[in-house]
């Protein structure tokens, strides 16, 4: 029997948090969704009290990162979660307001799953989020390591 998948939201933006887990749930995923708002509370939870992602070991994970973070950047987040040997299968999906096509291809080149840019229009964002939801109800997150 395979591990139901939790959802790691990290997003300090509050108003597109809920918007982010309203559209997940209407797309009738129903997964545990844990949210941060800063890179610093996400990787204690991600990597625990020492450092090593042991405490995640055998956790099925989605990973939704902002890039622009108050306390660290989301790349240095995707980096460290891609590097460590618990972590590195869990798909990341990046969502963020950054549309360069630099730091697109660094996010994809660092193992990211899917990149959305979040549109500064509020019912586009909505869509793809919607979209998003709908992601989730067919991915199959592969195992994690034992």
């Amino acid at each position: 029997m395979t591990q139901p998948v939790t959802i790691i939201m990290i997003e300090d933006d509050e108003g597109h948090a809920r918007l982010i887990e309203r559209n997940i749930r209407r797309s009738g995923v129903n997964n545990e969704i844990v949210s941060f708002q800063n890179g610093t509370d996400a990787m204690m939870h991600l990597f625990g009290a020492d450092g090593s992602g042991l405490v995640q070991k055998g956790n099925a994970l989605l990973i939704l990162l902002d890039l622009n973070l108050p306390d660290m950047t989301g790349i240095d987040i995707l980096r460290q979660i891609k590097e460590n040997k618990y972590l590195k299968a869990s798909p990341v999906v990046v969502l963020t307001t950054t549309d360069d096509s630099q730091e697109i291809k660094r996010c994809y080149e660092l193992g990211c799953n899917v990149y959305i840019t979040k549109p500064v229009n509020y019912e586009n964002f909505a869509n793809a989020i919607r979209q998003l939801g709908l992601f989730f109800s067919v991915i199959q997150v592969p195992p994690a390591a034992p």
